[in-house]
């Protein structure tokens, strides 16, 4: 199987060397996979005049070019599948059935957005005085910055990338200086697809928060579209908010989960392990705070441990890996304090909990059994850990549940289906799951509220933050 391997930046169509370099480790042995380039300011000001002298063209190519190279690079992620996954787990360290997953869904976008190309429509109508037809259209935004985390280095690149494509924007991709491999790979993925040169840009900054500065105040930066923390999301914003710079946030989550008494266990416990130990709880998507009601307590927590105790910890290209390692030790170690001061607030600890021998950024699928003012649950654990509350009425839960700065995503379990859109509807998330632990679709609006964000991507809104709305008057005569 080949990996391809780019190292370097990706400006105005040429791989090049960068002003300095820094390691990608695998955070299963701390090894080093390889040394890759970082931009210097100026190299970053050649990317945004590449991105600019591409504009004008790109912005005026026909939707079925797009389209074609969109669905090209489809196949192409499709057809060398294993050896993407195989990049994302090991400069990751998640195991091999999510970073296959991840691969397949992160090409899945490419495939929706080379059929949303041709399909942005606009609207032909007479205004209600008769004295004008109104006409609106969509025309690309402009040059887009992209910025992209370290948890799914494929998915959110590919999530990004589709829609500016598929709208007729030129861009630049800054990925995560922990997993840059992979959207390395993705970028080579666009150029064999037949993307014309300055289209897409790819740069690693010496000195990130300078260089995206400087970004956000050059007039030809239109765009903005980022995937990361709250914390990181409000710098970004009042920084767009100089140039007026259209932004488009997904940011973090405090995922609520609200298990009723009549809740299917059978269907419940597999559901929920999706959604907490998908990419090893490493998602914004992940079950945080898991409610449950009193009467099914005692056998839910039992059941979980169980299912959670058979999870195999290991380097994530092992075949009998099924917990791969944190991304770093710095992010493994933020789960252990988060858990530790959780258990000397009083939570009882039914599995886990203790960082394990040897080398790597490993820590071991854990529940505890909390109460509703524990502070693990004002955390975005980014981890392997499930806190269980117990309440007693679907008031409470949703009260418990709301009680956050963060509205991404709520899973609801119930038998009723009348009962869990009740309570699905008194969610303040952008998104809520009944029944299911991953809802996660490139057919379907992702985002939230609250502070989890501003905008949308995938579905039939994905399309629409890279393009701008025009109304034109016209006089019939």
């Amino acid at each position: 199987m080949l990996i391809i391997m780019r190292t370097q930046l990706y400006i105005n169509g040429q791989w090049v060397d960068g002003a300095s370099k820094v390691a990608v480790y695998d955070p299963s042995d701390n090894s080093v996979i390889a040394e890759v380039s970082l931009a210097s300011i100026s190299q970053c000001e050649d990317a945004i005049s590449a991105a600019d002298a591409a504009a004008v063209a790109w912005a005026k190519s026909a939707p079925r070019v797009r389209s074609e190279i969109l669905r090209k690079a489809f196949e192409i992620m499709t057809s060398e599948l294993e050896a993407i996954a195989t990049l994302i787990s090991r400069e990751n360290g998640k195991a091999m059935p999510d970073a296959r997953g991840e691969a397949a869904y992160a090409a899945e976008f490419f495939r929706w957005f080379a059929e949303e190309a041709v399909r942005t429509p606009g609207d032909f109508r007479k205004s209600p005085s008769g004295d004008k037809r109104i006409l609106v259209t969509h025309q690309p935004i402009g040059l887009s910055i992209l910025i992209t985390p370290w948890n799914f280095p494929a998915g959110m690149a590919t999530r990004k990338i589709g829609p500016a494509v598929a709208a007729g924007c030129t861009m630049i991709l800054k990925p995560a200086t922990e997993t840059p491999l992979t959207a390395m790979y993705i970028v080579d993925i666009m150029e064999r697809a037949g993307l014309p040169k300055g289209v897409l840009n790819l740069v690693l900054p010496e000195k990130t928060g300078p260089a995206i500065s400087m970004m956000l105040h050059d007039p030809r930066v239109k765009n903005l579209s980022f995937t990361g923390s709250t914390e990181v999301g409000r710098v970004l914003l009042k920084e767009a908010a100089d140039n007026v710079i259209r932004c488009s946030m997904e940011l973090g989550g405090n995922a609520q989960v609200i298990i009723c008494d009549d809740a299917d266990l059978a269907v419940t416990i597999p559901q929920l392990l999706l959604a907490k130990m998908r990419n090893g709880g490493a998602a914004c998507t992940a079950a945080n705070r898991i409610y449950v009601q009193r009467p099914i307590a005692d056998k839910f927590i039992s059941e979980l441990t169980k299912s959670m105790s058979a999870f195999v910890m290991g380097r994530g290209t092992d075949t009998s890996t099924t917990l791969g390692a944190s991304v770093s030790m710095k992010e493994r170690n933020k789960i252990a304090q988060i858990v530790d001061e959780s258990v000397a607030a009083g939570a009882k600890v039914h599995l886990g909990a203790k960082l394990p021998d040897g080398d790597g950024a490993f820590y071991p699928a854990t529940v505890l059994g909390v109460e509703k003012d524990n502070p693990i649950l004002n955390h975005e654990i980014f981890g392997p850990v499930a806190p269980v509350v117990i309440f007693d009425t679907d008031e409470e839960a949703i009260a418990l549940a709301n009680d956050t700065d963060f509205g991404l995503i709520s899973y609801v379990f119930s038998s009723s289906l009348g009962r869990a859109i009740h309570i699905a509807e008194a969610m303040e998330s952008g998104m809520v799951a009944i029944n299911k632990g991953v809802i996660s679709d490139p057919a379907a609006p992702f985002g939230g509220v609250k502070q989890s964000g501003l905008g949308r991507e995938g579905g039939f809104d994905g399309i629409h933050e890279f393009l701008q709305t025009k109304y034109i008057g016209v006089e019939i005569l």
